[in-house]
């Protein structure tokens, strides 16, 4: 058997999860609807990244990149979230912007933004497995 057979073949996950971000989200009958997140590849979180720079003038006048967490972060959300799709004409309409990433900013609460990029980091890879318990895996 080849060395490589894990990387080859990798365990599948799920890709798609359903997650209560909030109670104030419910249907017409007072039932609370989750949200749709899926996990984002590697190569999606380089290019959020990549488009969360911005230019700034530095203190000798020149113009530096700087990181834009605030940016990643909604990029996050927008790319991350399956449902509701924030860029429906209906939803842009209803929080009056053409924005998707500004009606995650006027729909979300900020402990709600939280937990779905909370939700969407996990569903990622991070914070799926408490260090700790890796170590050990790894020492047996």
């Amino acid at each position: 058997m080849s060395k490589l057979y894990a990387f080859l073949h990798p365990e599948t996950i799920k890709e798609e999860k359903e997650v209560i971000i909030s109670n104030r989200f419910k249907d017409e009958s007072g039932k609370v609807i989750p949200f749709r997140i899926r996990a984002l590849t590697q190569e999606e979180n380089d290019a959020i990244t990549r488009k969360s720079y911005r230019k700034v003038r530095g203190e000798n006048g020149q113009m530096t990149k700087e990181f834009d967490y605030i940016t990643y972060r909604k990029k996050l959300a927008l790319v991350g979230t399956v449902f509701p799709d924030f860029s429906e004409t209906e939803l842009c309409e209803a929080y009056g912007t053409l924005s998707p990433e500004d009606v995650i900013g006027k729909m979300l609460r900020t402990g709600e933004f939280a937990n779905l990029i909370e939700a969407i980091s996990e569903l990622s890879g991070f914070s799926a497995y408490p260090e700790d318990e890796v170590v050990q895996e790894a020492k047996n």
